[in-house]
């Protein structure tokens, strides 16, 4: 991988990473400081890189240059501020043979911050963006899609998150039973948003991004390795993930467009990945908890079955259950698609502009397929309305691929 790209997906990959394991480890004491020396890393590897080449190992000597930019922290702070207290933690990290940057410690310590930073004394939101924005590396773009809302408003929110910790004496310690369980509502949905920004990302110009996906299966294994987080609801979580990671290499063309779900390869699902989402499945409904994760691991679970006749009756009747579960446009839109493919386009048009989410991308290009067949017109004017709503690049292309298509078979026509 050149340096231009390998720089961007080391950060994306390792960043978060280093912060996590920096600030557990070396109990810096504003999160703050880990962040800067986390980004000084990437800056001087730009600049190093550039000159020498990339290093044989690259991540490694992320980590060992970050390693050493925090002892030359503790450094500076004992003879500028006389800190005892950080001279000796010097010492003893000194007088360790080798610092833990292994597999294990780097889990274990995205794991405590996560926990961390899904802190009570920040809203339910707050806590997810600031997890999406320290452990994930989102931009403040990213978290306001992921969240559906203006990038301004996520910034405040963000401002006054990080506040509350700094005057709240953040620090990772370890919790109780009681709140690690009042805290993982939270860690879900932040794993949940992480995956579907690698899904589908509407910021940036691919429109699958794997490593996301592979990051956040990762995190969300870990929960159900551990006795106190592995949930019926983190078991649902892992099965979506898996059944969704199953088809990613099927939902891209060649050229890099958008492969709809009814024209793709299955010879491309991943069986392995399907079996580990069957899985997980069946260790989610251990008990008659039901939450917004299992319906959608068992929407999942049927685009991955296509062979049963009843299969869109059975995703509409999941729908019907999880828009009243927790209600989003995203779900009103699939919910209206599923009724389409169950009662007709022309009764699947009349669902979907119900909805009246004139500025929302998705609406327009789901009202576009639908008028495919029936009004070509109105088919072209919602696709056009959708690649002048979307953010990304790739989305554009595919939309714009099919009023293409349109205009071709209008003229034919």
């Amino acid at each position: 991988m050149q340096q231009e790209n390998l720089i961007p997906h080391l950060f994306r990959t390792e960043y978060s990473k280093i912060v996590a394991v920096l600030y557990h480890s070396f109990n810096l004491k504003h999160l703050e400081t880990a962040e800067d020396i986390a980004s000084e890393t990437f800056l001087k590897a730009t600049e190093v890189w550039s000159i020498k080449g990339i290093p044989e190992n690259p991540t490694a000597w992320l980590y060992t240059v970050a390693k050493n930019k925090t002892k030359d922290y503790f450094k500076h702070n004992a003879v500028v501020e006389k800190q005892v207290r950080e001279a000796k933690q010097l010492n003893d990290i000194e007088a360790a043979q080798e610092f833990d940057f292994s597999d294990q410690n780097i889990a274990d310590s995205q794991l405590a911050m996560i926990f961390a930073v899904c802190n009570p004394g920040n809203s339910a939101e707050a806590q997810i963006c600031l997890a999406l924005q320290i452990l994930c590396g989102f931009s403040v773009e990213e978290i306001a899609n992921a969240f559906l809302t203006k990038t301004e408003t996520i910034k405040k929110r963000l401002q006054r998150a990080r506040a509350n910790l700094r005057n709240g004496d953040f620090q990772i310690k370890i919790l109780s039973d009681a709140e690690i369980k009042t805290r993982l509502e939270s860690v879900l949905k932040t794993l949940y948003l992480l995956f579907n920004e690698g899904y589908f990302s509407r910021t940036n110009n691919q429109l699958i991004r794997k490593d996301l996906c592979s990051e956040a299966v990762r995190l969300a294994y870990i929960l159900t390795e551990n006795s106190l987080t592995n949930t019926p609801e983190a078991n649902a979580l892992l099965s979506l993930m898996c059944f969704q990671s199953s088809r990613l290499d099927a939902r891209i063309s060649d050229k890099g467009e958008a492969i709809l779900l009814e024209d793709q390869d299955r010879n491309l699902w991943d069986q392995e990945l399907i079996e580990k989402g069957n899985h997980y499945l069946v260790n989610a409904c251990q008990g008659n908890e039901i939450s917004k994760y299992h319906l959608d691991a068992m929407l999942a679970y049927w685009h991955t079955t296509p062979t049963d006749d009843n299969k869109w009756q059975h995703i509409l009747q999941l729908y019907n259950q999880l828009i009243i579960i927790e209600y989003s446009p995203v779900t009103a839109l699939n919910r209206a698609f599923a009724f389409a493919k169950v009662f007709g386009h022309e009764k699947g048009i009349k669902e979907a502009e119900k909805l009246q989410l004139d500025e929302h991308a998705y609406y327009h290009s789901l009202l576009g397929y639908l008028y495919a067949d029936v009004n070509s017109d109105k088919a072209i004017h919602h696709y056009e309305k959708a690649v002048g709503l979307t953010k990304s690049r790739m989305e554009k292309q595919t939309l714009s691929k099919e009023i293409k298509r349109l205009v071709e078979k209008k003229a034919g026509g």
